[in-house]
């Protein structure tokens, strides 16, 4: 169990939880473990990215964050504000030894984290972040302490989003000439990255949430606030919009009827893309636990092999690896293309569907109709912190569960997942009638909650 980690790098309310002494003793830790234990060794002193979101507490964490980075011998890069995914590219073609980013990605402006990739541009294996944590709490065993010429600077890279607008450019774009549609930044990290690229790819733009002032960031906006980009798509007579999220790692698109296509449909259409060209490695496309039981049909009627992992992006690029799948990703709208990104990418994947849309010529609309989604129940019930994994414990919920699937008759599933952060469990179940799984939902929650209390 890891003290300070969690899912995706170390996060909080800022100067609350995630405070400007904790920053600093993260960089250092990070720096030193990072830096002197698993660096590439390619340069002479350690070389790090450092990049943000626009929440106004990423100037105050910057400045400590690199302060921890620089007394621990490393030489820092300022990439200023860009997307995640940006950093993840930028540690790579800076030929960095390790990048950070200073994020809280969809949560609200008062959250803000702070996360690693290695130099490959990778999240950092849970090990190694435990190794940092013991470094966080033991600062008295670094064993460096830099003076003179080997304390770490600090420099700016100004090219950094003109760099990352054209990687996107090169590795997914295509001629979008004629192509309209609405982007929402969420005030978020793509606000000088998404319109460029588009628009540089020949498509009309109506860019919308590109005014961040610190605090608005995923204020009703972005990939998990659509209504909006709803609204303006139809509005402007757009072919379709794309939401992101804060640090743009997401993308949640819509068509041209104002209709959601969620990171399951946008999942599906791009591997169906990537098989007719001989890209998809295995014909298999990695996805979690949560993805709708809609892309299980469809994946089978295009014959497109699933590999399904726990729920978390992290467990999704591990699979990736592990077999070299080339997609994956998350109903949430994590899409990774490892040919590209060693992360998932927003504004990538956006161009991605809006080239399979502009290659085939078709709306939006219509390619997203290969995937009819299933409608889904999720009943959240309180139940006793200590208790909440051992749900199978109990004959009772095991035999409910059962009878649940064998109703559903193959056109449905139940899914159990305890609460990492709350004493809660979350049952979920996905079938073809609404009224009849909401039923079994709260029936099968109520026994639940009635067992682990």
């Amino acid at each position: 169990m890891r003290k300070y980690f969690g899912t995706d790098g170390v996060r909080g309310v800022a100067n609350v939880e995630l405070t400007c002494d904790l920053a600093f003793k993260l960089g250092r830790a990070g720096g030193y473990v990072l830096g002197n234990k698993y660096a590439s060794n390619k340069n002479e002193r350690i070389k790090v990215i450092v990049g943000k979101d626009t929440r106004i507490s990423g100037d105050m964490l910057e400045a400590s964050l690199t302060a921890g980075l620089m007394s621990a011998g490393c030489d820092v890069i300022l990439a200023g504000v860009i997307p995640t995914p940006g950093v993840a590219f930028l540690t790579r073609a800076e030929d960095a030894d390790l990048g950070v980013v200073i994020s809280a990605s969809h949560n609200p402006a008062e959250y803000n984290g702070i996360k690693f990739f290695n130099h490959e541009g990778f999240k950092l294996d849970d090990d190694i972040e435990k190794e940092i944590e013991y470094f966080i709490d033991n600062p008295e065993e670094i064993d460096i302490e830099p003076s003179g010429v080997n304390v770490g600077r600090k420099n700016f890279l100004h090219s950094a989003q003109r760099e990352y607008i054209d990687f996107i450019k090169e590795k997914a774009g295509h001629d979008l000439s004629g192509l309209k549609v609405v982007l929402d930044c969420a005030n978020g990290a793509s606000y000088k990255i998404a319109g460029p690229v588009f628009e540089e790819l020949g498509a009309e733009v109506i860019i919308t949430n590109a005014e961040p002032d610190g605090i608005n960031i995923n204020e009703k906006c972005g990939s998990t606030h659509p209504e909006g980009l709803k609204k303006a798509v139809v509005e402007h007579g757009a072919d379709m919009g794309m939401a992101y999220d804060g640090d743009a790692d997401r993308l949640i698109a819509v068509d041209e009827n104002g209709d959601i296509v969620d990171g399951d449909k946008i999942m599906i259409l791009s591997a169906i893309d990537l098989k007719e060209k001989g890209k998809l490695k295995d014909d298999t496309l990695v996805v979690t636990v949560m993805s709708n039981m809609g892309l299980t049909v469809a994946a089978k009627n295009n014959k497109i092999n699933l590999s399904t992992t726990s729920v978390g992006d992290r467990y999704v690029l591990e699979r990736m690896r592990e077999k070299d799948y080339s997609l994956g990703g998350e109903q949430s709208g994590h899409l990774i293309f490892l040919e590209h990104n060693t992360t998932g990418d927003g504004v990538l994947s956006s161009v991605v569907l809006a080239s399979i849309a502009v290659e085939k010529k078709e709306k939006l609309s219509k390619l997203a109709s290969k995937m009819e989604v299933f409608p889904q129940v999720l009943v959240n019930t309180r139940v006793d912190n200590d208790k909440k994994n051992s749900y199978n414990d109990y004959p009772e919920v095991v035999e409910a569960i059962e009878a649940i699937e064998k109703e559903l008759l193959g056109e449905g599933r139940v899914l159990i997942r305890p609460s990492g952060t709350e004493p809660l469990v979350r049952v979920m179940i996905e079938g073809k009638e609404i009224g009849q799984i909401e039923k079994m939902a709260n029936e099968l929650a109520e026994l639940i909650s009635s067992k682990l209390v």
